[in-house]
């Protein structure tokens, strides 16, 4: 069993189990495990606990001991600020400056992410978002199941033409992307409203075959299921070949129960060439990351799949987590991980964990991840509701890189550069990315991802030629959101 007192997780809660000792004090705790006994030290508080200036000071002293990057804080005076969010980020500006925390430490709610974690639930309309601001197009990149957006049959490829909160009011997607010409993307997001059950948005939309049509959707709460019923799962037929196909949205518990099952069946079915489709996973649970990289690995259970470590006066708490036994893992041959700017975290942990058993049979398709190969606590305020998720510990593989801060096409053996195709559903073959993906594991040739870091180049490109991808903001404002990439 792993022995840490800690809730960790990559971008969001983990549960992780305790076998240490130890029973907590007067103040507030991060939440431990089901089972666990020991936890997270607590920030301290004063009199008046939710003031502002006390809840800086008690988080303040959180980050000053556990902060991963020491040399990277900021000290500014908390006089200047009129909320705890925009302190917390000034604090760590110096890391986000050198691409180190872009918004990775964050004030949360402990309700809010509890909820999410536990059952993915979130109130929106059920569906995720892409677009492209050079041609001021917004799409349907994927609906949930049981959500509103799904009743109303709009579904991956479906345009959305329009967006009002009546019917009298609608207003094109492109003279909402053009009332904000710095960030016309972000417009269409306040457009959508807040994500709060209740909130009412007339569409105009598109379908696949042509038809233009107005619905009315309110938001609701719902539960994300982190595997399509749909989708999620699959066997491909590629010409008489078995490719195990496996989409994970996010990585929540219920994801656990959901991946035994997909690949017990794979396993039965005998598949050892897998897709493993990440493509808008943001990341998720360490505790989830640690079953999928086990059923991933029959081969190598006991050997190590990555190294959690902490800021140098912490070192005595750095673990090291080995493959484990599960009686549904397989033994791939070969895996062709689908991944894109929003396969972040969590995501990223899994492709890098398994690159050095794999090596030139393990490959990227789509485009390149995030970069984010660090990780958080969570220290809990709970009478007021707070939880910092602070970035406390650097990820490393068996062969010690971790450095994928510029995202993992530069350190994986193999890229096929592929873009998202909406005019086909998640895990048909004859989806671009999946074809490509088919196409590496039949040892068909396939262009490489550009492999370029330099951000300033990045930028004029995204300039030049407009912006694609899911539509989110810069600061996500919930759990979900920083989870699910899109998610509206």
């Amino acid at each position: 069993m792993r022995a840490s007192p800690f809730v960790a997780s990559l971008a969001s809660l983990a549960l992780l189990s305790s076998c240490g000792g130890g029973g907590s004090g007067s103040g507030s705790s991060a939440t431990p495990a089901p089972g666990a006994s020991a936890p997270t030290p607590s920030p301290t508080t004063s009199s008046a606990p939710c003031s502002l200036t006390s809840r800086a000071a008690a988080f303040d002293e959180v980050i000053d001991e556990w902060y991963v990057f020491p040399d990277l804080l900021a000290n500014p005076s908390i006089a200047s600020y009129s909320n705890l969010e925009d302190y917390i980020d000034a604090r760590v500006a110096p890391a986000r400056a050198q691409n180190k925390d872009r918004y990775f430490t964050y004030l949360t709610s402990i309700a809010e992410e509890n909820a999410y974690y536990s059952s993915g639930s979130s109130a929106g309309f059920g569906f995720r978002l892409s677009y492209d601001t050079s041609a001021r197009r917004v799409w349907v990149a994927e609906t949930f199941e049981d959500t509103p957006a799904l009743g109303a049959n709009l579904d991956r490829g479906t345009e959305i033409l329009a967006i009002g909160t009546s019917a009298s009011n609608l207003q094109t997607i492109d003279q909402i992307m053009a009332s904000n010409a710095v960030y016309p993307d972000y417009a269409v997001y306040l457009a959508l409203g807040p994500n709060d059950a209740g909130v009412t948005r007339v569409l105009r939309v598109r379908d696949q075959s042509g038809v233009t049509r107005e619905v009315s959707l309110t938001k609701t709460d719902f539960a994300l299921d982190p595997v399509s019923d749909r989708y999620g799962a699959k066997v491909i037929d590629d010409n008489g070949k078995k490719v195990g196909y496996f989409n994970l949205r996010t990585f929540i518990e219920p994801a656990i129960a959901d991946m035994r099952e997909a690949f017990a069946d794979f396993r039965a079915q005998g598949v050892t060439e897998f897709i493993v489709d990440l493509r808008y996973n943001g990341g998720g649970a360490l505790s989830v990351a640690d079953v999928l990289g086990d059923l991933l690995a029959r081969d190598h259970v006991g050997d190590v799949y990555y190294k959690l470590a902490l800021r140098p006066s912490k070192s005595a708490q750095d673990e090291i987590y080995r493959f484990a036994n599960r009686p549904q893992s397989v033994a791939p041959t070969r895996i062709a991980f689908i991944g894109t700017e929003a396969t972040a975290s969590a995501s990223e942990l899994v492709v890098n964990g398994l690159k050095p058993y794999l090596k030139s049979n393990l490959a990227l398709v789509g485009s390149n991840t995030f970069g984010k190969p660090v990780g958080q606590f969570a220290f809990d305020l709970e009478e007021c509701d707070d939880r910092l998720r602070l970035l406390t510990f650097k990820l490393e593989n068996a062969e010690g890189n971790g450095e994928y801060f510029n995202g993992l096409a530069t350190t994986v053996p193999n890229t096929c550069r592929a873009d998202d195709d909406l005019s086909y559903q998640l895990g048909d073959p004859r989806e671009n990315m999946v074809a490509r993906a088919l196409d590496f594991l039949a040892g068909r040739s396939c262009a490489p991802i550009a492999r370029g870091t330099d951000d300033a180049i990045a930028s004029t490109q995204r300039t030049s030629q407009g912006r694609r991808g899911l539509l989110t903001p810069e600061q996500p404002r919930s759990t979900a959101e920083r989870e699910v990439p899109g998610l509206f």
